[in-house]
């Protein structure tokens, strides 16, 4: 099991530095952040002293070692806007983002495990057919068109609901929609399909022959094994809840980290933007390692084999 676990963990340390590395080279090689942010038409004078003073005018490669070792010190860089350290200032906007994404994510599984469950337990049926066509749609739709026509619809037409801002949570329904339907759609198809395989096995077929009860087989036998695809799909879904209210936030002008992350790119904020890369990738590398503990615990050869390894 130590192994296991030993291996999962020195995955999760190379990700968490390529997405580390990655921002770091992306951001510098994509643009000076001097000329964005003081002005094209600025000072050479004034521009050599920005740069100087952000310690932009080092070698690429001793900027990146001294970003680097920073990052072990706890010091995430500090946004070249206001001067605040950009750890507080993406924190600062966590709850915000949080209060969209945890509800949408209820939303996904809320409407995503029963309708696949229930889809597959009534195969070819109309309802069958119904969730297949909504799956495909709320999938292939992206989330800003979907926004957007969701504000038409009950902001602008029926002026129902508020088109953007974070007020008070009348603002919140829409991004709260849009989030959730894309992801009740994918959750609805990996359910059904994990479901239907685990439903056409032998040893499905040999407790039903032995008179065990359908509501016992689903119950007992279906959901486990046909959980771990779902599982799956459902921990990278917790992975990407910050990741995934860029679009979202910035339709609906709500103020979270997803909206902080565009703003911060286009103006090259350099240690906001790798602030906000670094905690997504570390949610992504929490909910991947989540996911690999659990299956451990839904799936009991997973559990075995794990054992069996850190014997050898």
């Amino acid at each position: 099991m130590m192994r296991y676990l030993a291996i999962r963990g020195l995955r999760a340390i190379l990700t968490i530095a390529f997405v580390v590395t990655f921002a770091f080279f992306i951001l510098r090689l994509s643009g000076d952040p001097a000329l964005l942010i003081l002005s094209p038409e600025a000072p050479p004078e004034a521009v050599e002293a920005f740069r100087k003073s952000w310690g932009l005018d080092r070698p690429l490669w001793e900027q990146y070692l001294r970003y680097f070792v920073a990052i072990f010190e706890g010091n995430l860089g500090r946004s070249m806007r206001d001067g605040r350290p950009a750890l507080d200032l993406v924190m600062d906007r966590v709850p915000a983002t949080l209060m969209l994404t945890l509800p949408a994510f209820a939303l996904k599984l809320l409407i995503g495990v029963p309708a696949g469950i229930f889809a597959a337990l009534r195969r070819n049926s109309f309802v069958d057919r119904l969730v297949i066509v909504c799956s495909v749609a709320g999938h292939s739709v992206p989330s800003f068109v979907l926004g957007l026509v969701l504000v038409l619809l009950f902001a602008v037409n029926l002026n129902w609901l508020p088109s953007g801002g974070a007020d008070n949570w009348k603002h919140a329904i829409l991004p709260v929609v849009t989030l959730g339907t894309a992801g009740a759609a994918i959750i609805a198809r990996f359910t059904r399909s994990a479901m239907l395989e685990v439903l056409g096995q032998p040893y499905v077929r040999a407790a039903l022959a032995k008179g065990v009860p359908w509501p016992s087989v689903v119950w007992r036998h279906a959901l486990p094994n046909a959980a771990i695809p779902t599982v799956t799909i459902i921990g990278f879904m917790v992975g990407t809840l910050i990741a995934g209210a860029v679009v979202v936030e910035s339709v609906f002008s709500w103020p979270g980290v997803g909206r902080m992350l565009v703003v911060g790119v286009a103006n090259r904020d350099l240690a906001v933007v790798q602030c906000v890369l670094l905690l997504v990738a570390m949610c992504m590398v929490a909910s991947n390692f989540t996911v690999d503990l659990l299956y451990g615990w839904i799936d009991p050869r997973l559990r075995a084999w794990a054992t069996g390894a850190s014997g050898h």
